[in-house]
């Protein structure tokens, strides 16, 4: 569905002819604003009441099955994270909605309700919820995404024990790659040797040692960690608004002040373009001649009505829908085409060096085998189906080399042939998080078992295993393959004779 196309909820009744739009500011999670609205309409007598809503979300407060998130675009840039923005605000609406024991959008639901029991034209007049996400993501600075992202992750637990936890899974990854390629590292292999008999002193001491550096790392890791979301992890000061005050405009006003201290562009996203793209839509419904009752929160009524006073003001329709581009210059983008880059240029200069061909294969079948290993593994420790690990696994060194086609998107698009993923899946995920009393290990074994979110955590590891892999593991490997070429040095010797090759060649062209 396009931005300007009318929905299931927009057919509307002749126009009287009155011209006119009155706004209804409402807390999304109040019972005083359901019966506020209720009223409102039932006394002003409107052609249409119109909400804050477009037509999934729509669809969603009727009880019909949500179909509008498209799971392929998951699978693509920056969607994985602005899936993460779109929780966060689900999760934080939620949890105000359980706070005071009614449902988050009740009051929209009371406007829609009381509409069709009047016998009055329904109009969804909000801005696509993917749209706005989208925009939100790409106006938040890298410090302001990972402070949402933080946010969330607060909320699956205490900070220290889900710092510690976060810190003793980066250490098991540490200690399993640490004893392949390094060996022992706190504990000499034979320390126990003259305590324990046999080979069995070298094994424990190799536990041991595996031990000591996992509770290393965890602390080293989660510490920080747990730092950072004591930050994130607010009180419960929430417990103490008054609800009849939140549609007050002064403390409606303070509210998106402090929001817009925190991310100026977030807001201008999620709050000041929305109430353009509202007031365009309610302009349009006026100069058709409807009586309107808009029912929006109380954060947009001033800046809507500000725009229904003056139309002329308002921005032009096209600034406000499709997709924001962001920064033109990405840092992550560049990183990524920077390492291929780097690995086209290496697999190049040994060619122009006079490399065998032996050589080459045996460097490229092993950055394929760590690939492989590493983001076939990680697919599959996030849940993925074999099928899906396999892919994973095969197209993982494609990464390394051409950083636009990532190992996730192969894995995802085969996941997706097994499970089917919803935008109510979300909800499943803030009643999760939601559960306290819970570890944060078995709440992470429930999360993984929502499709959507085990979508997400297949792509995501599988490119961390994929960047894992060609990154660390790889560079770590080449002297061990090269060895009988000279180890690092006979590799240095090629590309540096491929480098004296290349530029004869290209001061010969020019």
């Amino acid at each position: 569905m396009t931005e300007h196309a009318e929905s299931a909820a927009d057919d509307l009744p002749e126009p009287s002819g009155a011209g006119r739009v009155d706004v209804v500011g409402t807390a999304h999670v109040s019972e005083h604003s359901v019966a506020e609205v209720e009223s409102a309409i039932e006394e002003a007598d409107p052609d249409v009441v119109a909400v804050e809503l477009d037509e999934g979300r729509y669809r969603q407060i009727k009880g019909e099955t949500p179909d509008d998130l498209d799971a392929s675009d998951l699978l693509r840039g920056n969607t994985v994270f602005q899936f993460l923005a779109y929780w966060m605000l689900s999760y934080i609406q939620t949890r105000l909605g359980e706070r005071f024991d009614i449902q988050p959008g009740a009051d929209m639901k009371a406007a829609i309700d009381t509409a069709e029991r009047l016998g009055l034209g329904v109009a969804l007049v909000d801005r696509d919820i993917q749209t706005t996400v989208q925009r939100f993501w790409a106006r938040l600075s890298a410090v302001e995404k990972l402070t949402l992202v933080g946010s969330l992750a607060a909320e699956l637990g205490p900070p220290l024990t889900v710092g510690l936890t976060f810190g003793a899974v980066l250490g098991g990854a540490v200690a399993i790659v640490a004893g392949a390629f390094a060996g022992s590292i706190i504990v000499p292999p034979g320390a126990l040797s003259g305590v324990l008999p046999g080979g069995v002193g070298t094994t424990v001491a190799g536990l041991l040692d595996t031990l000591l550096v996992i509770c290393v790392v965890a602390l080293a890791v989660g510490i920080p960690i747990a730092a950072v979301l004591t930050r994130f992890r607010g009180g419960e000061e929430v417990e103490e608004f008054d609800m009849e005050r939140l549609t007050d405009t002064d403390v409606v006003s303070a509210m998106m002040e402090e929001f817009r201290q925190f991310s100026p562009g977030g807001a201008e996203a999620l709050i000041d373009e929305r109430d353009a793209f509202i007031a365009h839509r309610l302009v349009a419904l006026r100069e058709a001649g409807y009586h309107v009752v808009a029912v929006v929160g109380a954060g947009h009524r001033e800046g809507i009505e500000r725009y229904l006073d003056d139309p002329d003001s308002l921005p032009p329709m096209e600034s406000l829908v499709g997709t924001e581009s962001g920064r033109r210059v990405s840092l992550y983008k560049a990183v990524g085409y920077g390492f291929g880059f780097v690995f086209l240029a290496f697999f190049g200069l040994l060619i122009l060096g006079g490399a065998s061909q032996a050589v080459l294969l045996k460097l490229f079948v092993a950055l394929v085998a760590v690939n492989a290993v590493l983001a076939g593994g990680l697919a599959k420790v996030a849940g993925a189906h074999w099928s899906s690990a396999l892919a994973a696994g095969a197209f993982g060194w494609l990464t390394s080399l051409f950083p636009l086609l990532a190992a996730g998107w192969f894995a995802g698009y085969v996941e997706l042939k097994y499970i089917s993923v919803n935008i109510s899946d979300i909800a499943t995920l803030n009643e999760i998080l939601n559960d306290q009393e819970s570890p944060i290990m078995d709440l992470l074994a429930r999360m993984r078992q929502v499709p959507l979110f085990r979508l997400i955590l297949v792509v995501a590891l599988t490119n961390v295993g994929s960047a894992v892999a060609s990154y660390v593991v790889f560079p770590v490997l080449i002297p061990y393959i090269s060895s009988d070429i000279g180890g690092m040095a006979g590799v240095s010797r090629l590309l540096w004779q491929g480098v004296r090759e290349g530029t004869q060649i290209l001061v010969g062209v020019l």
